[in-house]
């Protein structure tokens, strides 16, 4: 019998294999507030207590499933600012994912009378308060994260021209404080810590001064939720003989924990819902682990859970 990960709930299935599923898998905190808002949305639109039609900026969640049972109860996906504006004045409600915006976002949206529903992740918005008030003072910031990221260019939209995003070593090394300017670090929530704790160090490494090493040290943004799950998810890859990591494709926190779980089992797989399952994946397999994005919804996780314990 394979030692159980502390925390995650394992079971034992016929043929003597064991599955453990992590306890940190699946919707976190901002993301579940966010889907329940637009839900919220379609009920009132449905009692007549909202006017529609209902929007999203972008997907809500970085989840297929999730957004096309969306779609399918009316709400739309608008993708860019150019859709925004060509929305009918006055009419409808917006909602804000999870992600966030930047602050030329609510701008359109306020110029143009429409309603605002604001899903954003209390966590992030908390990164975009530390970023204006910086910025406003005059400061350099640095976002430590993805560039392409929604959360990322939603943070940069809060900052000033002196706001740059280190995503990797040599970005790092290549850094320099603008002249006269203190340095302010933050980091996208998702980001991997470990990684994060890599590019301050080579940061501090540069000999500012004590109030910028102050600041390095306080402003670890990464949400306690994205630790706990990288970390849980580390573990049982370390001791399973094969890893499935579940969650949209888009999402970046679950291609992060697929990086994470690879490294400790090379038997690791990235799939989306049971149908990507093939019984080639458990051969030789006696312990299988399961972990999914904060983007998951419960109900995959157990379809993926099922699908293992019956079919496999």
């Amino acid at each position: 019998m394979n030692a159980q990960v502390k925390g995650a709930a394992s079971f034992e299935i016929p043929e003597g294999r064991t599955v453990t599923v992590a306890k940190t898998a699946g919707f976190c905190f901002g993301v579940e507030r966010a889907v329940n808002q637009v839900y919220e949305q379609i009920k009132a639109v449905k009692e007549g207590k909202a006017e529609g039609p209902i929007y999203t900026y972008g997907p809500i969640i970085h989840n297929e499933e999730v957004v096309r049972d969306l779609e399918e109860k009316g709400v739309t996906v608008l993708d860019t600012e150019e859709d925004l504006k060509a929305l009918p004045e006055g009419k409808g409600t917006v909602i804000i994912r999870s992600h966030g915006v930047s602050r030329h976002i609510y701008d359109i949206l306020k110029e143009r009378g429409i309603r605002i529903a604001d899903a954003t992740c209390p966590f992030v918005k908390k990164i975009h308060r530390i970023v204006d008030e910086h910025a406003a003072a005059g400061d350099a910031v640095v976002i430590i994260g993805s560039p392409f990221h929604p959360e990322v260019e939603g943070i940069r939209g809060w900052g000033n021209t002196y706001t740059t995003v280190i995503e990797n070593e040599a970005e790092a090394q290549n850094y320099v404080v603008p002249e006269g300017k203190k340095l302010c670090v933050v980091s996208q929530t998702t980001f991997n810590y470990n990684k994060f704790k890599d590019l301050v160090e080579i940061l501090s490494k540069k000999r500012y001064d004590n109030t910028v090493l102050n600041i390095l040290n306080i402003l670890n943004t990464i949400c306690n939720a994205t630790e706990e799950r990288q970390r849980e998810a580390k573990n049982i890859a370390g001791e399973v003989d094969t890893m499935l990591v579940v969650g949209g494709r888009h999402s970046s926190n679950t291609q992060k924990l697929f990086e994470i779980c690879k490294k400790e089992c090379e038997n690791t797989y990235y799939i989306q819902t049971p149908v990507d399952l093939d019984s080639e994946m458990f051969q030789c397999s006696s312990y299988v682990g399961i972990t999914a994005g904060a983007s998951t919804p419960n109900k995959i996780i157990e379809e993926v859970q099922e699908h293992v314990r019956i079919k496999f």
